[in-house]
């Protein structure tokens, strides 16, 4: 999911500032520049394996007992899905954050409203699985983080029933908030990002948007341990060799020459951008210890992400104002300082704030610490005006 370049925090931060020209605003929502640091991704590629997505009936329809989702086709838009399955195509566009007339991916799934008519033979019931056993933890941490499921009108009585034998499990519905990602939802439920795109028609960059409903994959059950086929013995290191005999201890060894194969090259050791201290002349200098896990990537990632250990200090890039503190929608601080030259400096994900709004500070005052929950990490911003830049060549 492409992350917004331009935050509702904005509003507030120019307020702040109170400086002309703030109509077009600074990116302070940084959920998305810094929440998936350090990557989910090869905790969502290393998810338990999952089961295929049920087949829907011939208008596209995938029905449980607490909902119903349709399967766009090839050429789809919203408007002749909901012709084919004789739903509304307006409250079907609004509830899952589209227009009547966007185009659709083939496989794309749309949740449903309304219920319609039900397949032949109902909808997809229970078959002697336990859903809480199978979501596991994944539900759980699905609570903690406040996930939202909507839930639905009660299943309308079907005309016909079907076989007994259709059955399975009717899996967690997630609406996609702002700021998350494919990787992230992945994560949160303990699935693979590569089984999420497979059961909700993703691209092939994994994209996700604002308000979209997605199927969480159920995950199968384990083999029990008698079902897993006896590994082959292992051999220990030396188990059926001869050891050489031991050198005599009355024959001495032949000698051996030991000169250098070339030349030892002196080396100069590169600029270390993890310490306070910035090269003579630097204009800016590190605003905490730590190494760089993320760069400066224009509209996707518009500062440094920096980890650093819990309780460290983080202290201003350059003398200048405080010129705001303010929250993200995580309610984690953020400081703004201004400089001369009409430059700004933002420090976020941070906690313990040591200085208040209006107070002149010098460089490598300390500003606030590394927080000790969640990533130990803080994201670092330039800015001239209200354009993100490369902070390095400032740290050079």
């Amino acid at each position: 999911m492409t992350l917004p370049r331009r935050s509702t925090v904005f509003a507030s931060v120019c307020a702040l500032i109170v400086v002309s020209g703030c109509g077009n605003g600074m990116d302070f929502d940084l959920r998305g520049n810094f929440g998936n640091a350090p990557s989910t991704a090869d905790a969502a590629r290393s998810a338990a394996a999952t089961a295929r997505r049920p087949e829907p009936d011939a208008r596209g329809i995938i029905s449980y007992p607490g909902y119903q989702v349709a399967v766009a086709r090839r050429g789809d838009d919203v408007t002749t899905l909901a012709a084919r399955i004789g739903g509304d195509a307006d409250s079907i566009a609004r509830y899952n954050g589209l227009e009547p007339g966007d185009r659709l991916r083939d496989g794309e799934i749309l949740a449903l409203p309304e219920r319609v008519a039900e397949p032949a033979g109902g909808p997809i019931t229970p078959g002697g699985v336990d859903i809480t056993t199978l979501a596991g933890n994944a539900i759980a941490k699905a609570d903690a983080n406040a996930v939202e499921t909507t839930p639905l009108e009660p299943t309308a009585p079907a005309a016909t029933r079907r076989p007994a034998d259709v059955s399975g499990v009717e899996p967690v519905r997630h609406k996609v908030e702002r700021g998350e990602t494919a990787y992230s939802i992945a994560r949160l439920y303990g699935v693979s990002v590569r089984s999420l795109a497979d059961w909700n028609g993703l691209d092939s960059n994994f994209t996700v948007r604002e308000g979209q409903y997605l199927l969480i994959p159920v995950a199968l059950p384990e083999k029990p341990r008698s079902a897993i086929a006896p590994q082959r013995p292992t051999t220990l290191p030396g188990e059926g060799t001869v050891p050489p005999p031991p050198p005599s201890a009355s024959e001495p060894l032949p000698a051996q020459d030991t000169r250098p194969a070339a030349e030892p090259v002196e080396t100069t050791a590169a600029p270390d951008l993890g310490q306070d201290a910035a090269p003579s002349g630097a204009r800016m200098i590190l605003p905490v210890k730590g190494d760089i896990i993320r760069d400066f990537q224009p509209g996707k990632n518009e500062g440094l992400d920096i980890a650093s250990q819990p309780g460290a200090p983080v202290r201003a890039a350059a003398a200048g104002t405080v010129a705001a503190i303010t929250e993200d929608t995580k309610g984690m601080p953020i400081v703004v300082v201004k400089h001369p030259d009409n430059l700004l400096t933002v420090y976020s994900n941070i906690a313990n704030v040591a200085v208040k709004k209006g107070d002149r500070i010098a460089r490598g005052d300390r500003l606030a610490e590394i927080r000790s929950d969640g990533a130990a990490a803080m994201h670092f911003e330039v800015r001239e005006g209200f354009d993100a830049v490369d902070p390095t060549p400032y740290l050079q």
